[in-house]
């Protein structure tokens, strides 16, 4: 069912893919429970494209050949899960582990990878079709849920989706931001940091019609309910949307990898990665290119360099940047979690490390917020954080700082190597950082994270980790 030879694995790399994965993504945010918990919990929009990654990394595991590696990722995903719960704006509950919701999530990913090959002109054949939602049903079984939340059969499947589609989706916040407001607004990848000129004028032609061809490829009795527009057109778009993109299979092998491209798109300019170097150095030519132009066209002059180029950052953007991780304006618990979630899976920690670790920040939370929360509302306004101007670090930060140092410690010989350092920050060591034995000493580690995370300045590892999108 999982690795070389399945269904799934075929799919992986196929580029149909990614459009599949939207549209499965807005029929889960469509979820009541779902979309609750998207919203209040989750970095999709504030850092969307380190989101794709680590959902491509945990598809990766749990549809692998290892049943280890399998085993362990889906103890990670359901402890992820456990802590995800609480009420909607309609005062309705919801829980992450909510056996009826985690189905939903597998069969919008199954639905939508049927649907990916109908609307592209290659349909699948019934026997593959039975095969694919048996790979499905094992992810299911591998999560740990309980068989029946999910149909036995195909043909009692389509009978259980129409009635979820019918019966249960909303027009819900979530689903609305992202097809209106996560496309058209999607922050650019690390790696085209600088040249934000270009991803927006790529973004304000591409967005519209990512959303337009999402929007055609839902059940029409859904976009009926929903509201959601019937652009003239749209339907053609779509069909053409999947079959040019479908097309990207015919070339040669090793040019289309899911892999490769979610690492690139991950990939910060301060990299050791060759590809990194590649890349920025087509940046700068391209920079050049576009200061020469500059010269010779009477275009109006690049606006100046903002305080945010340099080694510090104001008090504002520290909040936008790293605090507030779920982008709706606020710190408070989930955005915390948020980095807690984000180290312990760069870390791959087991339980007891992981929860140490999710420990500290909502040590590190209850500090900040009986120091910063004035009116008592139970978060953390941007202007409450600004007129604060927290300047030292306290104690539960201290104590954060140790943690973390602990867990990335792996051997215990209170020094970060090499691999231990690569396994948090996805990069070599900085000459900067390293003692004279070439290792990160835990005093030097505590002092460099308290800086960062006390907002008075940027750092090279530090920001790739948690500031960028």
């Amino acid at each position: 069912m999982f690795g070389p030879g399945s269904q799934f694995d075929e799919f992986f790399d196929d580029p149909r893919w990614a459009l599949a994965m939207v549209r499965a993504t807005v029929l889960e945010a469509a979820h009541p429970q779902i979309g609750a918990a998207l919203i209040e919990n989750s970095t999709f929009v504030a850092h969307p494209w380190r989101r794709l990654r680590n959902t491509f990394l945990s598809l990766q595991r749990m549809f692998g050949a290892d049943d280890q590696v399998r085993l362990k990722e889906a103890g990670r995903l359901n402890r992820l899960h456990a802590r995800l719960n609480g009420t909607d704006a309609q005062n309705r509950p919801y829980h992450a582990m909510d056996p009826d919701a985690r189905a939903w999530v597998v069969a919008t990913l199954f639905e939508s990878a049927v649907t990916m090959c109908r609307l592209s002109g290659q349909p699948l054949e019934q026997s593959v079709m039975e095969r694919l939602y048996l790979e499905f049903q094992a992810f299911l079984a591998a999560m740990g849920d309980e068989p029946g939340h999910l149909p036995p059969t195909l043909h009692d499947f389509w009978r259980y989706y129409d009635r979820v589609v019918e019966e249960e989706l909303e027009n819900t916040d979530a689903m609305r931001i992202i097809l209106y407001k996560l496309f058209d607004h999607l922050p650019v990848p690390p790696l085209l940091n600088g040249l934000p000129t270009l991803w927006a004028a790529g973004r304000a032609v591409a967005g519209p019609v990512v959303g337009a061809i999402t929007v055609a490829s839902l059940p029409e009795s859904f976009r009926r309910r929903a509201g959601l527009p019937d652009l003239p057109g749209a339907q053609t778009l779509m069909h053409s949307a999947y079959l040019a993109v479908g097309l990207a299979r015919f070339l040669p092998d090793g040019w289309i990898q899911a892999e490769g491209i979610a690492d690139l798109l991950a990939l910060s300019p301060e990299s050791d990665d060759p590809r990194a170097r590649k890349l920025t150095d087509l940046r700068d030519r391209m920079q050049r290119a576009g200061a020469l132009l500059r010269l010779v066209t009477p275009l109006p002059p690049p606006p100046e360099p903002t305080a945010g180029t340099g080694t510090r950052r104001s008090a504002e953007e520290f909040f936008q940047d790293v605090l507030d991780q779920t982008g709706d304006g606020y710190l408070d618990w989930p955005d915390l979690a948020a980095m807690a979630r984000e180290l312990s899976g760069r870390l791959d920690l087991d339980e007891p490390e992981e929860t140490s670790l999710y420990n500290a920040f909502a040590d590190w939370w209850r500090e900040l917020q009986a120091e910063l929360d004035g009116d008592g509302d139970g978060r953390i306004s941007a202007v409450e954080y600004v007129e604060a101007v927290p300047a030292m670090a306290g104690p539960a930060l201290i104590r954060l700082s140790e943690v973390l140092f602990d867990v990335t410690d792996k051997d215990g010989n209170q020094r970060i190597d090499a691999d231990e350092y690569r396994a948090l920050f996805r990069t070599a060591f900085h000459r900067d950082l390293t003692d004279a034995d070439g290792t990160y000493t835990r005093s030097a580690f505590v002092r460099d994270f308290l800086t960062f995370m006390s907002g008075r300045g940027r750092s090279t590892p530090y920001d790739p980790l948690l500031a960028e999108a």
